[in-house]
């Protein structure tokens, strides 16, 4: 059963479509741009906005490690909390780990400092795959009870996202050990063993569906799935190896009851494809005009982004112009989410950030009505 707040479905207009747009709360608005609905002004949020720039999360860092933080609801919340309160934007995306769903598949993973995330047993054989567990996802609850605690403290205020990381970047996590280069172990399975690895993107799938299910239950308004490395494939390699399993877990998700947000990096290339998925909206990164992928994209799908999230380091006067050219290009049309084309990175001003929430809720007025 869904949450009260989540009140419509992708079929069916329910309270939050029907609200005037001159009436909106900040989480109709979100919602409501993710579904290409008329809104009052572009809604805004950023990627990574609770993390290693800003000092209240730093302060929670000196006594817990990432891994404490996202297992403890608590916690999570109050950094989610916080973040979003502090730049005032207009959707939290609750506090935890792509790789969250590793563990009770079976694959021990942590943090090492200056090396990132490291599995300490990857897959490399048909065996590893097949001792893969889907009976766990219950083990995950504690996301959910972060969510709970968001969105109870919100209620309509803001949207609420839950997460997911997609099939093919949790396989190449569990696959290679850690980041990569040229992700050759991830790819030899896929060319040498093809069956073998549709075992594993269907145990992820069938994962992340359930992961996902918790995450709506407790009070997801919007699911953001990252195909963090989806950009190392080539166009034929996402249509045959990674695009029937994503397109499923985004259809589930979505008869869930909730729009679907689909982001990867480096992914101009493939982005024709990522729209086959059938997700709600495309986060674009930095590197592609939003204006002209839109319009390649038929305005087919929502679009979420682009500023480079370097330009927080900017003066304010080009950080401003910056701002103003991703609105302009995206014209006031329906269906646009302001964003970064990544996430924030440590050492960003906190209030260069807060700035550009204030230039988009100022500037996207002036652009749809000038």
């Amino acid at each position: 059963m869904l949450p009260s707040k989540v009140t419509f479905s992708m079929q069916q207009s329910t309270s939050h479509l029907q609200i005037h747009p001159d009436e909106l709360t900040s989480g109709t608005r979100f919602v409501r741009a993710c579904l290409r609905r008329p809104v009052d002004r572009t809604p805004v949020w950023f990627l990574r906005q609770a993390g290693r720039y800003m000092p209240e999360y730093q302060a929670v860092r000196k006594h817990h490690s990432l891994l404490e933080i996202c297992q403890t609801p608590a916690l999570a919340a109050e950094v989610t909390i916080t973040a979003a309160e502090k730049l005032d934007v207009d959707a939290a995306i609750i506090f935890a780990d792509l790789l969250l769903p590793l563990t009770p598949m079976g694959l021990d993973f942590e943090f090492q400092a200056g090396e990132g995330p490291v599995v300490h047993q990857p897959l490399r054989t048909a065996e590893d795959i097949a001792r893969l567990r889907t009976d766990r996802v219950s083990d995950l609850a504690y996301v959910a009870e972060a969510i709970e605690k968001v969105s109870a403290h919100f209620k309509d205020r803001i949207g609420i996202i839950g997460f997911c990381g997609a099939p093919f970047t949790l396989a190449s996590y569990m696959v290679e050990g850690g980041n990569s280069r040229n992700y050759i172990e991830t790819k030899k399975i896929m060319y040498r063993q093809p069956a073998v690895w549709r075992t594993l993107m269907d145990k992820l799938v069938k994962v992340l569906c359930g992961y996902v299910s918790q995450q709506v239950e407790a009070g997801a308004d919007v699911i953001q799935i990252f195909d963090s490395w989806a950009g190392v494939l080539s166009v034929e390699d996402y249509r045959d190896f990674v695009l029937p399993h994503t397109k499923l877990l985004v259809r589930e998700v979505q008869s869930l009851g909730v729009p679907v947000i689909y982001f990867g990096v480096e992914t101009g290339g493939l982005l024709p494809l990522m729209r086959e998925t059938g997700a709600d909206v495309l986060g674009l990164d930095w590197r592609v005009p939003l204006g002209d992928t839109w319009r390649a994209l038929d305005y087919s799908c929502a679009i979420q982004g682009n500023l480079d999230p370097i330009t927080l380091f900017a003066e304010p006067d080009l950080i401003r112009t910056r701002v103003k050219h991703i609105l302009q290009q995206a014209k006031g049309r329906p269906g646009h989410i302001f964003n970064l084309g990544h996430g924030i990175v440590p050492g960003t001003p906190v209030e260069n950030v807060q700035y550009v929430v204030r230039c988009v809720r100022e500037l996207s007025l002036e652009v749809k009505h000038g």
